[in-house]
């Protein structure tokens, strides 16, 4: 599975909450991939991760949302095609989730692919086929727009540019989405949160989902300014929250792009040392969106880098742990299934 087991084994924590019912908002599942946390990411894996709280009986993760990964791509066929497949390969996990064959949770309850937005019109099809792949799953796409001039900061698969979320070409694949009533998730880095902004406001019938919080970052160029990072974060965020069509995930925080460094340590982190490092980040986005517009995310296995998965939801519970029932319901499912359409398990 992963190539860091023995290590997060070294950190396990007893579930807080533990029947609080859980909709995992973001994580990913790929066959092969060169990747640190796991070269092969597969539903036994993920479920594996759910399960591994042998105090107890782990987090109550009733249902989760799979978000694309560059897996499973048609070996053949036209280049805007190829990535229908990964829609088909989530839609053929979560039928076998569904069976029960694998446990309560129903994983890939719903599907967001990719499709290229800088195909314009020309994109329709594309999300026709995808629909067609996964009627009763396929919620929409995620084309990440992340960019940094800075060589420090990682390139996406996807290859953006600078300014691609006000792309003309781009924009006219946006359409293509809210003609449908698909949704757009947005990964991107916070000084690129005003252009998400732009974009929501230009497509107000289009529901958005901000992933990880808007990306504040804490490397490269960005290393040791904390402080001004955060301001403009708040600033950012607090303008985009604005837009009522626009929701945000919460999680994907302890990254190293974050400006963690908890890969080198020992030991990794408890989930008290993640909520002094981090929740800051949680805090701020819960105040700015409220829990109508807020879902928790694992974004596993990327976190799975840094530290575990009982510990990271042991992270958002201690955050949390103030929240009336009411508020918790929402954030840590309710919201998620209302806005993905997840109906309830048969």
């Amino acid at each position: 599975m992963g190539l860091n087991d023995a290590w997060l084994a070294l950190v396990e924590e007893e579930a807080l909450e533990p029947d609080l019912a859980i909709c995992d908002a973001h994580h990913h599942l790929w066959g092969k991939r060169e990747h640190r946390s796991a070269p092969r990411y597969m539903l036994e894996d993920f479920l594996a991760d759910i399960d591994k709280s042998p105090k107890d009986g782990g987090h109550n993760i009733v249902s989760t949302v799979f978000v694309d990964s560059n897996a499973m791509y048609r070996a053949r066929g036209s280049r805007p095609m190829k990535p229908v497949g990964e829609v088909e390969f989530a839609n053929g996990v979560a039928a076998m989730s569904r069976s029960g064959l694998y446990g309560k949770t129903r994983v890939a309850a719903a599907i967001i692919g990719h499709a290229d937005m800088r195909l314009g019109a020309k994109v329709g099809p594309v999300l026709d086929a995808m629909i067609d792949a996964a009627p009763d799953r396929f919620k929409g796409i995620r084309h990440c727009t992340t960019f940094d001039a800075d060589d420090a900061l990682p390139k996406h698969r996807d290859a953006p540019v600078p300014g691609l979320l006000l792309d003309e070409n781009f924009r006219a694949g946006v359409a293509e989405l809210s003609s449908r009533g698909l949704i757009f998730e947005a990964w991107l880095w916070h000084p690129q949160l005003p252009e998400l902004t732009d974009l929501a406001r230009a497509f107000p019938e289009l529901t958005i989902i901000v992933n990880h919080c808007g990306g504040p970052l804490g490397i490269g160029p960005y290393k040791g300014r904390r402080d001004e990072v955060t301001m403009l974060w708040r600033k950012s965020l607090s303008e985009l929250a604005k837009c009522g069509n626009v929701f945000v995930k919460l999680g994907g925080v302890n990254m190293v792009i974050n400006g963690h460094d908890w890969h080198r340590r020992e030991k990794p982190p408890t989930s008290d040392e993640l909520v002094a490092a981090a929740g800051q980040y949680i805090e701020f986005s819960i105040e700015a969106f409220g829990a109508d517009r807020g879902m928790f995310e694992s974004n596993y296995p990327a976190e799975r880098i840094t530290c575990g998965y009982g510990v990271v939801w042991n992270f958002f519970k201690k955050v949390t742990q103030y929240f009336s029932a009411d508020e918790k319901a929402k954030l840590y499912h309710d919201t998620a299934a209302r806005i993905y359409g997840l109906t309830p398990p048969s």
